[in-house]
């Protein structure tokens, strides 16, 4: 692993990739501390404490809005367009066509997920203004109409919301990894030290819980990463052939399907949906029935079944979008490969489609118990580190840093190195 991790920064190339995340992600976390104009510092600090949603919303932002910053918006309009865009690929023909047209059409869908997320933004903004209003957080009063100071402050949290896109996609273009999600994992890692000092503050039973929830968390990330690991060999065959004057083909190999083909995705998009109520409560902090909706979707049992049913939904969803077995089925056709015992064609993608489905579904179910259990045990012991650092928070955080590592270790062999396992 060390040395893996010293021929990494030996590489120029790779060293400079990685240096230039680790600088995007500080200029994330400075910008997560920067108030809004207007504003004071700190402006919201210890009014989450009784409200589900709110402290759903400020989780995502990775504290930013209990500062009242101008990253308070966090990555969610950005994940939220691009859930959209993902939903109307499938239902929308022409978005369907551009999908299939390679670089040239995911860029023209990538440039449609940016003006969804600057119009996400704009509205996110006027929620947030009459959120804080509605807690109380007096502006700055220089003698100008009050409209300029809302103005500003919409114009600011839409702007930031923009930035965090530009950095989160500069990441996926220039440095090691995927942008989106290396900005959640910073905003989990953020939390992770006040959590830990919160759920430690209790005395001697605060020490004893956190010690507890913390090796049941180190526990539990070996089966994580086995889960991430895993993989359903289908074997493959491939037919004899002469090519000029040489036999080619003949060798059994297999196809490697992933068992959790989805990654973190489902989880991500799950938490995304479940992060929208909560959304629309900002713009109605005085309507009683509206709150007590977005604080039961964001915690209690009706959260902790729609996480389940998003997670499996988003599982099934997910794996169809990038893995076509049409498509696999076609090309080991072309090829001359067949699945022993299973026809060329229909009947192969059939074969491939049944044992795909067959994977995805405990693996989706394993994600969704990890990710709803932490929310039962928060609910019965209120502490703060499970809340904060629970099983949807560890998914993610494992799921980042394997990926993360992966692409690093694919990066070292194209220079003769090895990588970080052997």
């Amino acid at each position: 692993m060390l040395t893996g991790l010293k021929n990494a920064f030996r590489v120029k190339d790779l060293r400079d990739k990685i240096l230039f995340t680790i600088a995007m992600l500080v200029v994330y976390r400075i910008g997560a501390h920067v108030p809004v104009p207007g504003v004071p510092f700190q402006g919201m600090l210890g009014l989450f404490g009784d409200s589900g949603a709110m402290s759903l919303l400020n989780l995502f932002s990775g504290g930013a809005l209990s500062y009242v910053s101008v990253f308070s918006l966090g990555i969610m309009p950005y994940i939220t367009s691009s859930i959209i865009m993902q939903l109307l690929q499938s239902v929308v023909p022409s978005l369907h066509e551009l999908a299939r047209e390679g670089e040239v059409g995911q860029t023209k869908i990538t440039q449609y997920s940016r003006y969804l997320t600057l119009g996400l933004g704009i509205l996110n903004s006027i929620g947030y203004l009459f959120l804080f209003k509605s807690y109380g957080i007096s502006f700055s009063d220089a003698g100008a109409p009050e409209i300029i100071f809302d103005i500003m402050i919409v114009g600011t949290l839409t702007a930031g919301a923009m930035l965090i896109m530009w950095i989160g996609e500069l990441i996926t273009q220039r440095g090691i990894g995927n942008g989106m999600s290396l900005i959640i994992f910073a905003n989990i890692m953020a939390g992770l030290p006040q959590a830990v000092a919160s759920s430690m503050s209790d005395g001697s039973m605060g020490l004893v819980i956190t010690a507890i929830i913390l090796v049941v968390i180190l526990l539990v990330i070996p089966f994580i990463v086995y889960l991430e690991r895993g993989q359903r060999r289908i074997p493959v065959q491939y037919a004899k052939r002469v090519v000029g004057r040489r036999m080619m083909g003949g060798q059994s190999t297999y196809l490697p399907i992933k068992v959790n083909t989805a990654g973190v995705v489902p989880i991500i998009f799950a938490s995304a949906l479940l992060y929208f109520p909560a959304q629309l409560a900002v713009f109605f902090p005085n309507v009683g029935w509206v709150q007590v909706v977005a604080n039961a979707l964001a915690t209690g049992w009706i959260n902790w079944i729609l996480n389940v049913v998003l997670i499996v939904f988003f599982a099934y969803f997910y794996t169809s979008m990038i893995f076509n077995p049409d498509e696999t089925a076609e090309n080991l056709k072309r090829q001359g490969g067949f699945i022993p015992g299973v026809r060329p064609g229909r009947a192969t993608a059939n074969y491939i489609k049944n044992a795909l489905n067959k994977i995805t579904l405990p693996s989706a179910i394993f994600l969704a118990l990890i990710a709803i259990f932490p929310s039962i045990v928060f609910s019965a012991t209120g502490n703060q580190l499970i809340q904060s650092f629970g099983g949807t928070s560890v998914l993610i955080m494992v799921g980042v840093v394997l990926d993360t590592i992966d692409k690093v270790e694919g990066q070292l062999k194209m220079y003769d190195y090895d990588g970080f396992f052997k």
